[in-house]
């Protein structure tokens, strides 16, 4: 019997972009538990646009609560090789306020403002690589492992994930099929402690040099992409380094900028600069700045309530209004130019040109 072929009338048309500089909505399409305090939440773009992003990038999220610019970064878990989606994986934090609100209101069918893709936490090219994550800091290299599973290319990987117990390990069943079906995959999971799970029949305890000498025995020959809390991270950074990682192949992601919003300290000052007077409408508060110091960092040394994140000017989250004033304003990609024609700044990476006046 003869199969007769049919050709399409006419080729599909083509799907447009999102642009991170224009597009800033996204609708949810799915929500999934992936543990009993963890959520996954899947978007798109309401004009069904596709996205273009690297493994281990963010978007900010500015859900609007109680009429407040509230940002939060949250890392893209999902791979960029499936581009008519973006999941975001979000662990829920007592007392904080965007992940709550996530938890207990974010439904499919419903829009939240985000800004995306932004980030620099992307693999670079290498043999060997070492994913190391704790707790929730798992998703941006879970979206690494979900690429290479998708590319079908050979791997030499070893993917370490620790967390409270067994029942927090967040993607935990789909890490064990990937390490089934993934050549050069090699999975370790390390629970502090085991809890109630009494079948747990690998290794608990906290990351050490004694378990990456077990688990990495070539941890030196390997590029480490590492996300966590920053104790986790500052632990694996030593243990790292310490085992032979050259600095230049030790890579990680962090929103939290408590070590670099008053990274101006450690700075030689110009006993000369001028000082600014800057005044926070809202709160009713003024203070001084000098020119040579970025508003949020003294802002937070005078107890002004800012939100703040990366405070480097990359994750958009203490994103003000400046009613009035100059700032000398160097992002690294946290706001749009639109934004900035509009009248908003970044606190963390400006410094002051005049006295101001900010909307907070």
């Amino acid at each position: 019997m003869a199969i007769e072929l049919l050709e399409r009338s006419a080729s599909p048309a083509a799907v447009a972009t999102w642009n991170a500089d224009a597009d800033d909505t996204l609708l949810c399409v799915d929500v999934h538990d992936e543990t009993h305090d963890v959520k996954s939440f899947t978007f798109v773009s309401p004009e069904r646009k596709r996205f273009a992003f690297s493994a281990g990038q963010y978007f900010m999220f500015e859900p609007g609560i109680d009429g407040e610019q509230d940002g939060r970064c949250y890392s893209i878990s999902s791979s960029p090789f499936r581009s008519n989606a973006i999941t975001i994986t979000v662990k829920r934090v007592e007392g904080g306020k965007v992940s709550n609100w996530l938890h207990d209101n974010l439904k499919p069918g419903a829009q939240v403002r985000a800004t995306g893709p932004l980030g620099t936490f992307v693999r670079p090219a290498a043999k060997k690589y070492l994913f190391v994550s704790g707790g929730s800091g798992i998703t941006p290299v879970m979206s690494m492992a979900r690429e290479m599973a998708d590319a079908a290319e050979p791997v030499d990987v070893v993917f370490l994930h620790a967390g409270r117990s067994p029942r927090d390990l967040v993607f935990r069943q789909e890490l064990a099929t990937l390490a089934e079906r993934l050549k050069g995959f090699r999975l370790h999971f390390l629970p502090e402690h085991i809890a109630n799970e009494r079948t747990w029949s690998g290794l608990s305890g906290r990351i050490s040099k004694e378990y990456l000498g077990l688990a990495v025995a070539d941890l030196a020959e390997r590029t480490v992409m590492c996300c966590g809390p920053a104790p986790f991270m500052r632990a694996m950074r030593t243990l790292a380094l310490d085992g032979g990682v050259s600095p230049a192949n030790y890579h990680e992601e962090s929103f939290d900028g408590a070590a670099l919003e008053d990274a101006v300290t450690g700075l030689p000052q110009t006993t000369e600069a001028k000082t600014f007077t800057v005044q926070f409408s809202k709160q009713g508060k003024t203070i001084e700045v000098r020119a040579d110091q970025t508003v949020l960092s003294c802002a937070k040394k005078a107890g002004v309530r800012l939100p703040s994140s990366c405070a480097n000017g990359i994750c958009g989250t203490c994103k003000s209004k400046l009613v009035s004033g100059a700032v000398d304003m160097k992002h690294g990609g946290g706001i749009r130019q639109r934004e900035i024609d509009s009248g908003l700044f970044l606190p963390c990476c400006s410094k002051p040109m005049s006295d101001l006046v900010i909307d907070r």
